[in-house]
């Protein structure tokens, strides 16, 4: 889904995001706390994804490495 430098670019976003709307002190805002939320969800979809795909690959990796042992 996401390069792991698009990655640590929008976690870096959504902490100095949250830093400086607290500063400002505008999270009270729906718009900003609903924009914020949504980065951070992204950023979690993004990990569960990529951790299902890194699953499965390992996992089809002994499937093939069990097949060959056995000819």
């Amino acid at each position: 889904m996401l390069t792991d430098k698009q990655s640590l670019i929008l976690c870096a976003t959504v902490a100095l995001g949250f830093s400086a709307c607290g500063i400002i002190g505008i999270l009270d805002n729906y718009a900003v706390i609903g924009l914020l939320v949504v980065c951070f969800l992204v950023i979690i979809a993004n990990i569960l994804i990529i951790k299902s795909k890194k699953e499965f690959y390992e996992q089809t990796d002994e499937l093939d490495n069990s097949d060959q042992n056995e000819i």
